[in-house]
Formats: structure tokens, sequence, C-alpha cells
């Protein structure tokens, strides 16, 4: 059993994202991607993989294939690893993101930023 506590892993960098690994087994990880107000994750993908997104703190938006949707905590997004997205903090305070990735592409995938 391995025991974690979220706070933890919530870091800010100002005007930048930052990723925190949880676990990491196998070819899946846990993470939690930090923003400050107007932080943005760009648009890229996963291949092969499925991303599952719970908003943790604040509020934001993902755009996926290009369709933006708001965010705010408590939603849960699930993203296909052949969907491109993105996401950008709110403009009012900071944000976190609860990411599970399975099926990770590469081991670059799994690494603290």
């Amino acid at each position: 059993m391995k025991k974690s506590n979220l706070i933890q892993f919530q870091e800010y960098k100002e005007g930048a994202f930052t990723k925190r690994i949880v676990h990491k087994e196998a070819s899946n990880v846990i993470f939690i991607l930090n923003f400050t107000p107007n932080a943005e994750l760009p648009t890229h993908n996963h291949p092969g993989a499925n991303v599952y997104l719970l908003v943790l703190e604040g509020s934001g938006t993902v755009t996926v294939n290009g369709e933006a949707t708001e965010v705010v905590q408590g939603d849960i997004i699930h993203v296909t690893g052949d969907e491109h997205f993105s996401y950008r903090g709110g403009s009012e305070t900071n944000s976190s993101l609860y990411v599970v990735l399975i099926q990770t592409p590469s081991e670059s995938y799994a690494q603290n930023i």
C-alpha cells in the first residue's frame, strides 16, 4: 500500500505550470498539474493512451480537438490518446488537475516538470 496526500503535490510556479508525479507503475502514471492564473498546458496528445482529468481546485478551459469547454472544481474529463488537448487556467486563482494516464506512450510522460 502507498498513501499520499495530494496537497503535497500542489506546487505553483508563477506564469507556468508544474507537473508532480504522485504514482507510477508499469505504463500507468498519476500526476498533478498545477497552474497559476492563465498558465497554459500546450496542445498535445498521448497516442495509444487514455487520459482522465479531475479538476481538484480552481477553474479553467480544456480544449479538445479545437472545442473549448469551461471546467470547474469536481469536473472529470476523459480524453483518448488520439485527441489533441490543452488546458488554460482561469484568470482569477490557481488551479490543479489530478491526471491518470493509462498506457503512457513513453517514459518521458512520467517525469516531473
